[in-house]
């Protein structure tokens, strides 16, 4: 207890780099606690901020992949938790919620079960990683209160798929739902796949030892099979809650690419056919051939990736990281959103 005291002490003053916050000191502590009971370990970060909470440690593939909170050093009216998406990182999240930030909202950006690390390989194959998933979204959704009075819950990707699980069964506080790329349906033939009886054994034997480095240093350079195959364990969660007559009753707003191949933008025309309040939806014309993961990417964020193209496949069209050419149509529209 004592050590644990001192490490949340150290991460106040040197990540949050912010002395006096007796209102947020709780959040921060909590915050820490998530990350240091799952690494063992955790550490100031390199390069803090006045603004920026972060939760470093030796376990993860560098501080780029640190959960964070951005933060106004006391509690806003408006409070953001926004989780990044299956195989990268917090990084993935930061042109959204520094433009939140920059709203008045303080926002939470959580990095979820087996991401970020150096070593994910037990993590990426164990049998109860969608509950792990669901599990820690929701520890992270109990500390929103003490940052914010009106909670708003959203995600890249499969993060914005366990946003909307989270809401489906407990709906309790929060008031909107935001949506970037939400992995609410996968390629049909991924679909198909996860129905064969048995094929979440198979997966785990054909990933093998999960590579954690390349050329991305804030994305796994590959998706576990197994990984996908539990994000269609959540998906399916949210089909069944929608076949039981439960409906999502806050206001959503959804930034989707019509040439997404990933999660088709299908997925979440069928999920607004389920709500009761007015909902946005920003859609990127297919003309664009935008691809799943830029959506969320700004220039500021391909400049600090520092990807490296060597080995990489050209032909691929998503192979390389991009910007979002709407990205700033796109803010627009959710801070528009937010602030009605």
């Amino acid at each position: 207890m004592v050590k644990a005291t001192v490490v949340s002490m150290l991460l106040m003053m040197f990540s949050a780099c912010t002395y006096a916050q007796p209102d947020l000191d709780d959040a921060f502590d909590k915050f820490s606690a998530l990350y240091e009971q799952r690494f063992g370990q955790v550490r100031a970060c390199l390069n803090p901020t006045s603004s920026r909470f972060s939760v470093c440690s030796p376990a993860l593939r560098n501080d780029g992949n640190a959960p964070y909170i951005l933060h106004h050093a006391k509690p806003t009216e408006k409070v953001v938790v926004l989780l990044h998406g299956l195989s990268d990182s917090p990084f993935y999240m930061r042109g959204i919620a520094q433009a939140l930030f920059d709203e008045g909202m303080n926002v939470i950006v959580p990095l979820n079960v087996g991401h970020g690390q150096l070593d994910a390989d037990d993590e990426m194959s164990d049998s109860e990683l969608a509950a792990r998933w669901s599990a820690h979204l929701s520890d992270v959704v109990k500390i929103a209160p003490s940052l914010g009075d009106k909670i708003y819950l959203g995600g890249f990707s499969t993060g914005g798929a366990l946003a909307v699980k989270q809401y489906l069964h407990h709906p309790e506080g929060i008031e909107g739902i935001l949506l970037f790329s939400g992995a609410l349906a996968l390629d049909s033939g991924v679909e198909k796949l996860s129905r064969i009886w048995g094929i979440q054994w198979v997966a785990r034997l054909l990933d093998g030892d999960y590579i954690t480095q390349g050329p991305n240093p804030y994305k796994y350079p590959t998706i576990a099979s197994f990984a996908g195959l539990e994000l269609m364990e959540i998906i399916n969660d949210i089909r069944e809650q929608f076949e039981q007559g439960k409906t999502i009753d806050v206001p959503v707003f959804a930034a989707h690419s019509q040439a997404d191949a990933t999660t088709p933008i299908s997925g979440v025309e069928d999920l607004l056919a389920h709500t009761t309040a007015t909902n946005t939806l920003f859609v990127i014309d297919e003309s664009y051939k935008l691809c799943h993961a830029n959506l969320v990417i700004n220039q500021s964020m391909v400049n600090d990736m520092h990807f490296n193209k060597q080995n990489i496949d050209l032909r691929d069209p998503c192979a390389v990281p991009s910007k979002n050419p709407l990205f700033s149509q796109m803010i627009m529209m959710m801070d528009s959103f937010v602030n009605n």
